[in-house]
């Protein structure tokens, strides 16, 4: 059976099937298994008897259609009986994955009066007095709102906000699991940019940071722009800004590993959407050697008509050579491939046709810009957004760490050298004598991780002078407009 896509724990399953009780069985099951396109995972003996065995078997599938024909292929084996087949992504979230969970015991009536009335009261009163006091005294000082109007869930599309909450919950579970820190989700019944922003602006009180989360481009961009300037607390897209981070990160161990500079490298990025547009736009800061945005309209280049603001933005500062063709040909010699767009937009032969030592980023998910199998015979480097294949270039590398330097600082708001502050201090946490081409970031698992970039963005909002480029570059570039595309 040809699975094209890659099995994932994204969509495993667990098979309860009864199977006779010989020597052949097992082996029967696995087999047919493995020849379905899955990876067995897990084989637990539930129960037995002198003629049968009752098994729980657990494998990870490509898709929900794989999953069909998994259990297809078992079922057609003699003697089996499938008994049920659970998909573990939906157990793994029946109920919601977060709880609220006190912090106080409120064993006794002692207890009690000072945690609520009338002991609370004092409380109310001192930050009444001074506003300051929040930070200390409530949960303002450790908490984020974790934001949504449903309009880009992951690359699925406008879902709207009751299918954007799954992704919420766990984006709080993230926060809570690698920094320590109290997230919610808040997902707005509501597109309307002025709304979305009167919201948060009102319910900022209660928060030490806003994490925007799954907002269509070009609302993302405003929405962002004008909470910044209306509140006194970090806000962070975390689509643009910690996608940004953790390529810079990526990018720059990646090209310790192929010996170049970010100075004489030509990168090629499809998708101009929010996440594109933020990184272009960092790497810009830090002296990229060329960019070549790729979109929809096709490659961005002067003169072209039709484009929005943050797209003419772009047209007018990258791109040195103007090319105007396809995808395939703005990858022809270059240097850097980054995708964060949609599925299988090249080919192996494609990447073949860079320059030496390329580097291939191809972070759609679930399924990248080019078969990563495919990719490796003719990159240097090779990443993906994927837990299942090396070097997975994850959002939670950063957003943790950032907001927990953010709320340590009790920073007013989140700077560009926050940013790079916090790329360098992933990528260092790999160290110069461990990368190599299937290590260029660390584990999002690695404990050495949030710390570092906690201290290294609260030393950045501590010490708010320029972080100078990595390499020399553009002095001063213009802020990109407020408004872009949405990723193909």
């Amino acid at each position: 059976m040809a699975i094209t896509r890659l099995p994932s724990a994204g969509f495993s399953i667990t098979i309860r099937i009864a199977v006779p009780a010989d020597a052949s069985s097992i082996g029967r099951l696995t087999t047919s298994v493995g020849e379905a396109g899955a990876i067995v995972t897990a084989l637990d003996v539930v129960d037995s008897d002198p003629t049968h065995v009752l098994v729980d078997l657990t494998c990870d599938t490509a898709d929900a259609s794989h999953a069909d024909q998994v259990v297809q292929a078992i079922s057609a084996l003699d003697g089996v009986d499938v008994r049920k087949v659970s998909d573990r992504t939906f157990l793994l979230h029946l109920g919601g994955k977060i709880e609220v969970s006190s912090k106080v015991a409120l064993r006794t009536r002692d207890e009690l009066s000072r945690a609520y009335t009338p002991g609370v009261a004092r409380v109310c009163q001192a930050i009444a007095e001074n506003p300051a006091d929040a930070r200390r005294l409530t949960i303002k000082r450790n908490t984020v709102a974790v934001v949504s109007d449903g309009s880009a869930v992951l690359g699925l599309g406008n879902l709207g906000p009751a299918a954007a909450l799954p992704v919420m919950e766990g984006k709080a579970a993230l926060f809570k699991r690698f920094g320590g820190v109290d997230a919610w989700p808040v997902v707005l019944d509501t597109q309307d940019t002025d709304e979305i922003v009167s919201i948060v602006k009102a319910i900022a009180p209660a928060y030490g940071g806003i994490n925007l989360e799954d907002i269509a481009a070009p609302r993302c961009f405003e929405i962002e722009a004008r909470l910044r300037e209306a509140l006194d607390i970090p806000v962070f897209h975390d689509d643009q800004h910690g996608t940004a981070i953790c390529v810079l990160a990526a990018l720059t161990n990646a090209l310790r590993v192929v010996g170049k500079q970010l100075s004489d490298v030509r990168v090629v990025v499809s998708g101009a959407g929010a996440a594109g547009t933020a990184i272009m736009k960092l790497l810009l800061r830090q002296g990229v050697g060329d960019i070549i945005a790729y979109d929809r309209q096709g490659a961005l280049h002067r003169g072209q008509t039709g484009l929005n603001s943050a797209w003419q933005w772009l047209a007018e500062n990258t791109n040195k050579e103007n090319y105007s063709g396809d995808l395939a040909g703005a990858i022809r010699g270059a240097d850097v491939f980054i995708g964060v767009s949609a599925p299988n937009l090249l080919t192996g032969e494609d990447i073949a046709n860079m320059a030496k030592d390329a580097i291939v980023f191809a972070l759609a998910n679930p399924d990248p810009e080019v078969d990563p199998r495919e990719a490796r015979k003719y990159a240097a480097v090779v990443a993906t957004g994927r837990s299942d294949q090396p070097n997975q270039i994850n959002n939670v590398l950063a957003f943790p760490g950032v907001f927990r330097g953010m709320l340590d600082a009790h920073a007013e708001e989140f700077t560009e050298e926050m940013a790079i502050a916090a790329a360098r201090a992933i990528a260092d946490v790999v160290g110069e004598d461990k990368i190599n081409p299937t290590v260029i970031v660390p584990s999002v698992f690695d404990a050495r991780v949030a710390p570092a970039v906690a201290a290294a963005v609260r030393a950045a909002a501590q010490n708010p002078s320029p972080v100078p480029a990595a390499d020399p570059g553009p002095a001063d570039l213009p802020e990109i407009a407020a408004e872009a595309s949405a990723t193909p």
